[in-house]
């Protein structure tokens, strides 16, 4: 009866998704992203120096969180398990084509990525150790309307506090599914009660350890993880042409793409790119509004940056060593089982051991990102920081959550991640295209004081915005 119950529940969150993503999601993400790129004239390709020169820059007095530290938290959110898992998934079941349409979704998001943590940067509010921001509260303030901002509260504690966290739980056991030592019934449980201890004692201290725990691992683990990439990609280089023939003409396959939309190229590209990148989500803002910046459209800048680090660098690296390595993906295969046996064809028994090494730390540190986002939101439902004991609680569901996904269908949690995710996103893409004025605003305010030869310094009034902010008065 109960597993009966799990099943009807499966199928009704399945039919919710192909829903969100054959249709709305599409429509909204892709349109959304193009206008935004079109209006910004191509921030995402036009100020790629600039990016990179923001990310180097510390907060004037020394203290608070720098470009570089939220960076890593946004992105410790953004490559996770899905740039292994994710990308494994789209290749096995729809085709070396859904790369194309990776690609396609996190340029045309980089532009939307670019306004929501711009806007994040300027609604951000004082809070008691830094600032707070994110889509919550540019809802409340430019539009006073907290239900709303509540309601996306809700829906993002759902996606990271739930459905991603027991999703990259359940990913990181799974690679550990092709050693001899693993039992199916036992193994999933022992792995996620030692994930979920070490990351409740990273919580325990706070929003501080956590910055302090991915800003160390993130560049360490994504360095390694497109360097291992490289290597396999120079080994098979005589495959790399074949690769590219086979992404293109697949992506552009349109009898078969509308032959079954829903399991074409298209959907899983966007789907798993989307679930990567998380470009206008509504989630990276969080991590955003927390940095001590000069202008808004600096972490507006940074936040492009780190959605090209997600997808352009770590998505494709999985996708090449996979692609070149001259396994055939397969629906038996799909998940991490189809990367380690890529890994092992090239670099034998090193192989499954790496990315097993490598979804660790890509688990471990995605956990702990999309807990900070939780953070947060939980701070603005409740209008104030929770007690200890209360945070305590709260530390201890969330690492019960990471052990019990462990052991949970992989197909059951995709959807649940995806349906919440989309929640997200009708709600935060409508909000940044009604306000993205002020985000062109501050764009062109940080273009012309470039153009003067001066440092960019914000003030609210210089915009005409008409919202009373905290900040940039």
């Amino acid at each position: 009866m109960f597993q009966r119950g799990i099943e009807v529940i499966g199928e009704i969150i399945a039919s919710v998704n192909d829903a969100l993503y054959s249709y709305i999601l599409i429509i909204v993400l892709v349109l959304g992203g193009i206008y935004f790129t079109v209006i910004t004239r191509f921030v995402q390709f036009r100020l790629f120096r600039e990016q990179i020169r923001c990310v180097t820059e510390k907060p004037a007095d020394g203290k608070g969180v720098s470009s570089f530290q939220a960076l890593m938290v946004s992105t410790a959110s953004r490559v996770g398990t899905g740039n292994i898992v994710g990308v494994s998934t789209a290749l096995c079941l729809g085709g070396f084509g859904s790369v194309f349409w990776m690609w396609l979704i996190a340029i045309i998001g980089s532009a939307s990525a670019f306004v929501e943590s711009t806007l994040a940067q300027i609604y951000k509010t004082k809070g008691p150790d830094g600032s707070y921001g994110g889509p919550a509260y540019y809802i409340q303030t430019a539009f006073r309307n907290k239900p709303l901002a509540i309601i996306f509260s809700v829906f993002l504690i759902l996606t990271y506090g739930f459905g991603f966290n027991m999703l990259a739980s359940y990913n990181l056991q799974s690679t550990f599914s092709s050693y001899g030592f693993y039992n199916p019934e036992i193994s999933p449980w022992i792995i996620g009660l030692i994930l979920a201890v070490i990351v409740g004692y990273c919580l325990m201290g706070g929003g501080s350890r956590v910055i302090k725990v991915t800003s160390f691992l993130v560049p360490i683990m994504g360095v390694a993880y497109i360097l291992v990439a490289l290597l396999i990609v120079v080994l098979n280089i005589k495959a790399l042409p074949g690769v590219f023939s086979t992404i293109f003409s697949e992506a552009f396959n349109f009898e078969a793409i509308f032959g079954g939309f829903s399991g074409s190229c298209v959907m899983f590209g966007i789907k798993r790119g989307l679930f990567s990148n998380e470009a206008g989500v509504g989630s990276a803002p969080n991590a955003s509004a927390s940095a001590e910046v000069a202008h808004p459209a600096k972490q507006g800048l940074v936040q492009v940056l780190s959605v090209f680090i997600d997808t352009i660098l770590v998505c494709s690296a999985t996708a090449f060593m996979c692609m070149c390595s001259g396994v055939e993906p397969s629906d038996k295969l799909s998940g991490a089982p189809y990367v380690q046996a890529a890994l092992s064809s090239t670099l034998g028994e090193f192989g499954p051991i790496f990315i097993t090494v490598a979804m660790i730390l890509f688990a471990f540190t995605t956990l702990l990102g999309n807990l900070y986002y939780v953070d947060k939101c939980v701070i603005f439902i409740m209008g104030k920081v929770p007690s200890k004991a209360f945070m305590r609680v709260y530390y201890v569901i969330a690492s019960l959550v990471i052990f019990v996904g462990a052991g949970l269908s992989a197909d059951l949690l995709w959807n649940i991640a995806d349906v919440t995710m989309g929640g997200m996103t009708i709600i935060n893409m409508p909000v940044i295209l009604i306000l993205s004025k002020y985000a062109f605003r501050a764009l062109k305010d940080y273009d012309n004081q470039r153009k003067e030869g001066v440092t960019p310094v914000f003030k609210a009034k210089n915009i005409g915005l008409p919202h009373d902010v905290d900040y940039w008065k």
